[in-house]
């Protein structure tokens, strides 16, 4: 039995109250499901989705909840039009986290909060998709812990850019049901002939496969397929049903009632005179080059270039072997800087409401700097919030802090970081944050 089965949203949800198990649509004789799934929720999938609608499609769209409404991103009346049109909406993390790389905690804040924010908004979220097709056994269980009925990976068929010794295609009752298999990423390197030639070879060795769209625009330094060949295969793919190819969402497939959200670990803040951040010295090195628990960020238009140096140029006594070094050129607006992780809780102090912070560093800059503070609310949510005086240029090492007002109600986390917005080098390292509630700022 062979059907081919678009990812999408819908379905009838059953009381949360009863016990989630997932199960499988029987086969039937001569059908061969075809899921069409989006990774992201990129704004250019609104225009595949239009496309798919266009022709009787439905399709699964995996969403990180973080990013929804971000520049590049789909917003709420996107996803409520999804949903509106029978498309399938599922979890893809809240904000793209490589689980496997993540602690314990953070992996499940990702996959967690991303669900109760999709269905805090009205969608059942009953399927989930790993970013990078990263996932091992422990994130497996997270992903069930979380209520969701499935989880998808990537790469793990065979075919154009696969698993040379994979499966062709998954079974629609599948071996892991919390790791389904599905083609690699299909990107702008896919043709009509390789998409026709998967489901063909698929269908003969199979009963579902999972066709995965990467988010194109290059948000995430890829392409996504040109839209004459996405429609023309969609225009194909409709014509199959005559010989028993059939389009489902991953819900359809995978069948169950919706189980109830499940909220993840949270972080404690730290008690008031210790510093609560991780890594303040930048001696641990993490992902991207930058050191773990950093990130770097820039919005206007200049160029920014972020390295580590040796502690040594700050001063031969500064604790520790490694320093950060911003440069900013060809500046226009903006700013640029490097601050503790926006996430969920491993990177991101969390905070007191009514207490006061003191943010300091130790560093060296040609242009003036302050400090930036940004705060993230119950919704997961990151604003900027206020920035401190600024700091006068020095050659030698300065040990600069600042004392922050009384963190707002609805506050749960801070983050901060010494900007540049002008053209200059700025050397830092040796940070701090501290609750002063109780005792002497530092």
């Amino acid at each position: 039995m062979a059907v081919i089965a678009c990812l999408v949203g819908g379905g009838a949800t059953l009381a949360a109250s009863e016990e989630p198990v997932p199960v499988a649509v029987p086969q039937a004789s001569a059908v061969f499901n075809v899921s069409l799934t989006f990774d992201s929720g990129t704004a250019s999938q609104m225009e595949q989705a239009q496309i798919m609608a266009a022709h009787g499609l439905r399709g699964t769209f995996f969403i990180n909840s973080g990013f929804v409404g971000a520049n590049g991103y789909m917003g709420r009346d996107d996803l409520q039009e999804l949903a509106n049109d029978g498309q399938e909406v599922g979890g893809h993390t809240f904000t793209l986290g490589n689980l496997p790389a993540l602690g314990a905690d953070e992996a499940k804040r990702q996959i967690c909060h991303d669900r109760v924010k999709l269905t805090g908004w009205g969608f059942k979220a009953t399927s989930f998709s790993y970013p990078f097709g990263a996932t091992n056994a422990a994130i497996e269980k997270m992903a069930a812990d979380c209520g969701y009925n499935s989880a998808r990976s990537s790469g793990t068929v065979g075919g154009k850019f696969g698993c040379d010794t994979c499966a062709a295609a998954e079974t629609v009752i599948p071996q892991d049901v919390y790791a389904t298999r599905a083609t690699a990423s299909i990107d702008s390197r896919w043709t009509l002939a390789d998409l026709q030639a998967a489901v063909r070879d698929s269908e003969a060795k199979g009963s579902w496969l999972q066709l995965v769209f990467g988010s194109g625009d290059e948000i995430h330094g890829e392409k996504a397929i040109p839209t004459n060949v996405f429609e023309e295969f969609c225009a194909w793919l409709a014509d199959q049903s005559d010989r028993g190819v059939t389009v489902r969402t991953v819900h359809e497939i995978i069948g169950n009632r919706s189980a109830p959200a499940v909220s993840g670990p949270t972080r404690a803040p730290a008690p008031p005179g210790v510093n609560a951040l991780v890594n303040p010295g930048l001696e641990t090195p993490g992902e991207w080059n930058l050191p773990q628990c950093w990130q770097k960020s820039s919005y206007g238009k200049n160029s920014s270039i972020f390295s580590t140096v040796s502690a040594g140029i700050l001063s031969p006594g500064i604790d520790g072997e490694t320093a950060a070094r911003l440069d900013v050129l060809d500046f226009v607006s903006g700013d640029a800087k490097i601050l503790p992780t926006l996430d969920l809780g491993q990177c991101s102090p969390a905070v007191v409401p009514g207490h006061s912070y003191s943010l300091g560093a130790t560093l060296t800059s040609t242009a003036v700097t302050q400090i930036e503070v940004y705060l993230r609310d119950a919704a997961g949510q990151w604003t900027y919030w206020t920035a401190s005086p600024w700091f006068a240029p020095s050659e030698a090492a300065v040990q600069y802090s600042w004392a922050t007002p009384p963190i707002p109600k609805g506050a749960e986390a801070l983050s901060f970081g010494f900007n540049l917005f002008a053209d200059g080098s700025l050397v830092t390292d040796n940070y701090s944050m501290i609750d002063t509630t109780g005792v002497p700022a530092p």
